[in-house]
């Protein structure tokens, strides 16, 4: 029993005993008629209702805590290993600093479509509560990896969409994110690809010459025409969108290697989840080459994660305001080979039904 139960127990135990004994006085005083009888009681009356309203309010406030202590949230992250040939891998966590792999860190989900990658697995949660995932799918495909899920522990059939198509001159389908905007009601799913010549001012940058493209769709089945997304004026990788009140940010990674290497992340703003998002800010990662950022907001803090990929290490940057930024990663934790992941917020339960699984599995 909880401090709260047996508080609440005491108080309700106290107050019939007070019933009691006040209503044994007005036993031995019943000479009065009983209208008098009532008026002289009131006070009895009024301290009843007072304890009787206090009950109702604890016993209230109880069933609220409890929802919320059932509603509690969890963070998860998904990732893949080496080059992604095994596929998926999710890690959770509880403060969304120390990260523990499940399933022994063993793949949940193999990649079947395009070049048989698995790599950049990005998750989001839809308004009907089906996760939806994208992927890269290989290093010089033209589509993307696409699947679904009610729990993350089983998934649809994988699909692969050719979103480059129309463009045959198109290298690559990189780092794919998927992004469910409230206000359209569609899913914005964004990449990172070089189309030769396309952009001449950065083609001598280094690392092919990325711009980011983008498709929307409601229901997987028909998708918009592929679109220019972003173009900053640089070579442009890995961007990720988050929704901060009546604003979005996006970050991205300035994959500008000559003359000057970057390999930083950067943000931008917009009024709208599909743009135009405004200039890009400084650098709010050190001097290390990071890519692949994924962002959520814990109370009042800002937490991107990126992969330190020279470094073979994930890291992490906190800020309050999207402006000023502190590097945190001494204090983040993830699996041991993690690379590019997109870290998402889940109801505990979806987390604890994927630890019950993958016990489960491991018991057998």
């Amino acid at each position: 029993m909880t401090d709260k139960e047996i508080y609440l127990e005491l108080i309700l135990s106290g107050l019939f005993r007070s019933h009691k004994n006040k209503f044994k006085i007005m036993d031995t005083d019943m000479i009065s008629p009983i209208n008098k009888m009532v008026i002289q009681n009131r006070s009895i009356w009024r301290c009843v209702c007072v304890q009787i309203i206090f009950v109702l309010c604890l016993f209230l406030s109880c069933v609220s805590a409890q929802k919320e202590q059932n509603q509690e949230t969890a963070y998860l992250f998904s990732y893949f290993k080496d080059n992604g040939e095994d596929g998926l891998h999710l890690a959770y966590s509880r403060d969304g600093l120390k990260w523990t792999a499940l399933k022994k860190d063993e793949s949940f989900l193999r990649p079947a479509v395009g070049g048989k990658l698995m790599r950049d697995p990005s998750i989001c949660r839809g308004p009907d509560g089906m996760f939806h995932m994208v992927w890269t799918t290989g290093w010089w495909d033209n589509g993307i990896g696409i699947a679904h899920s009610k729990d993350l522990a089983n998934f649809s059939e994988q699909t692969f969409v050719p979103v480059m198509a129309e463009e045959p001159d198109a290298k690559n389908c990189w780092a794919p994110e998927i992004f469910y905007d409230e206000q359209s009601k569609k899913y914005l799913i964004f990449w990172a690809t070089t189309i030769p010549g396309r952009f001449p001012l950065t083609e001598a940058s280094g690392d092919n010459n990325h711009r980011i493209y983008f498709v929307t769709t409601s229901d997987f089945e028909q998708y918009t025409k592929t679109q220019l997304f972003y173009e900053p004026g640089f070579n442009v990788i890995d961007s990720f969108i988050a929704e901060d009140g009546d604003r979005f940010v996006m970050f991205c990674k300035d994959e500008t290697k000559l003359p000057v290497a970057q390999k930083n992340i950067r943000a931008s703003f917009s009024d709208k989840a599909n743009g135009p998002y405004g200039q890009v800010s400084k650098p709010i990662t050190g001097d290390y080459w990071a890519e692949g950022p994924s962002v959520v907001k814990i109370k009042d803090q800002w937490i991107v994660y990126f992969d330190k990929y020279r470094l073979h290490k994930y890291g992490a940057v906190m800020s309050r305001d999207l402006e000023n930024w502190e590097d945190i990663s001494d204090k983040v934790q993830f699996p041991e080979g993690a690379r590019h992941g997109t870290v998402f917020e889940v109801d505990k339960r979806i987390v604890d039904n994927l630890i019950e699984n993958s016990e489960t599995e491991q018991g057998n």
